[in-house]
């Protein structure tokens, strides 16, 4: 691209951060987030004590922003979660669809209808697609994750776990517009109740623990499952990460076998609440990182 395309996507990101949105490069011309994954983390920089993943690395800072985008024409991904946001995408039919298939628009319009309220004034920005993208205040009674079709089909949402296309950016040479430069509304009510998970049932969290002759690391993994397990809305994710960091040194001093913590550790975040992909990506990490720093027995406290 251009240098004046890329001035425009700075521009484009450092607007978003002004109004208080986080962001991320996303790769150019693209969806998908440009930082890199797990598998290619060098653990240095913001990485040093841990690989962190684009949505803990999403920044406000101008300065950070600035020399990101010095790089490459990124387009720009905005973090719904860090930025307090729930951002509904109301998606066009795809090839794969029935041919009366609504588009996420239409459904929304309907949604609407019988709750018996009006399309939702607020700041909304029209898709490469043909669709458009509503952005709401999020809740602060509840820590909301990002859906796929909950609603209606073709409208998913955007929030925690979620990365949102920030208008500016273009996609197969078409741009994300405003169309509607609104305050950000208020998630309303009646969308809250609609999105917001059934309570989970309490059950007992039944757990593996396997039994290899230290005592010391079988309490441990007992301990810190419990912990995930039984942890509040809003701390799951990094009460999960804190508790595999703990149990980590014993699988690195032999203690415990590494499949076995990580299944544990699986059950006990899924039976929080978590997703098993969240699962799956914060025990990794967690457990690569323990392994990577831990000290030698004999020098640990």
């Amino acid at each position: 691209m251009t240098h004046d395309a890329r001035s425009a996507l700075l521009g484009a990101a450092l607007r978003a951060a002004e109004l208080g949105w986080y962001v991320h490069p996303l790769r150019p011309g693209g969806k998908a987030p440009a930082l890199h994954g797990e598998d290619h983390c060098t653990r240095t920089g913001a990485c040093t004590t841990g690989h962190l993943k684009w949505e803990q690395r999403a920044t406000l800072d101008a300065d950070r922003i600035r020399g990101a985008w010095a790089v490459r024409a990124f387009n720009v991904g905005i973090a719904p979660g860090p930025s307090g946001l729930v951002v509904i995408d109301l998606d066009m039919p795809k090839p794969e669809d029935d041919a009366d298939t609504p588009s996420g628009v239409d459904s929304f319009k309907a949604l609407c209808e019988r709750a018996g309220q009006a399309v939702p004034t607020t700041y909304r920005v029209r898709t490469p697609s043909g669709g458009a993208h509503l952005y709401f205040t999020a809740p602060t009674t509840i820590q909301l994750t990002s859906s796929k079709g909950k609603l209606a089909k073709r409208i998913d949402t955007r929030a925690w776990g979620g990365n949102v296309v920030a208008p500016g950016s273009t996609v197969n040479g078409q741009a994300y517009e405003v169309t509607d430069p609104a305050p950000v509304a208020e998630l309303p009510a009646w969308l809250l109740t609609a999105l917001t998970p059934a309570p989970r049932p309490a059950q007992p969290v039944r757990l593996h623990v396997p039994r290899c002759g230290n005592r010391a690391a079988e309490v441990a993994l007992q301990r810190e499952t419990a912990a995930v397990a039984t942890a509040p809305e809003g701390d799951r994710n990094a009460q999960l990460l804190r508790s595999t960091r703990a149990v980590g040194r014993f699988v690195a001093w032999g203690d415990l076998p590494r499949h076995e913590v990580e299944q544990a550790f699986q059950v006990a975040g899924e039976s929080a609440g978590l997703s098993a992909a969240e699962c799956r990506s914060t025990v990794r990490s967690a457990l690569n990182w323990s392994i990577r720093t831990c000290r030698p027995r004999e020098t640990a406290s």
